[in-house]
């Protein structure tokens, strides 16, 4: 059982790391790669290729093409992250417009912790342990007071 995030340049490993971190508190194990659907596409199967893996989550910006390039290569789940450059939309419309026939679930702008849990329910269907993981995590965060619209931007 193991996730690997996957992000087109170094500067969006920050970003990789939050998912890291999510699953990691969830018991979940992750690699975090940099790998471009554009400059780097062998080192992208070699990634997919991975038989450990279960579940992708490939996070871009700009023409986000990362998450498509990995939903081509595989039939395991993959979940795109599209990263705030600019307005944004760019990235948005590139991961949730995917052909029919090569699907990606898309999250949110940015959203690495939707992103950390929709990978931990899908591996949940197969290991009980991480429904049990996930469960503790939603108990607790029903007890943490809702953020204001500001704290989420």
């Amino acid at each position: 059982m193991k996730v690997a995030v996957l992000v087109g340049s170094k500067s969006d490993l920050e970003l990789a790391e939050k998912v890291r971190a999510r699953l990691t508190d969830l018991g979940v194990p992750c690699d975090v790669h940099v790998a471009s659907a554009h400059r780097t596409p062998e080192k992208v199967d070699r990634i997919v290729a991975d038989p450990e893996v279960d579940v992708f989550v490939a996070m871009a910006g700009l023409s986000a093409a990362l998450p498509g390039a990995v939903a081509a290569r595989t039939l395991k789940p993959v979940v795109g992250v599209p990263i705030h450059r600019g307005l944004g939309l760019d990235s948005l419309l590139s991961v949730v417009q995917m052909p029919p026939g090569v699907p990606v679930a898309a999250v949110g702008l940015d959203a690495t912790e939707n992103a950390a849990l929709l990978a931990a329910q899908i591996l949940a269907l197969k290991y009980p342990e991480i429904t049990a993981a996930l469960e503790r995590y939603r108990a607790k965060w029903r007890e943490e007071p809702t953020p204001s619209p500001k704290a989420i931007l």
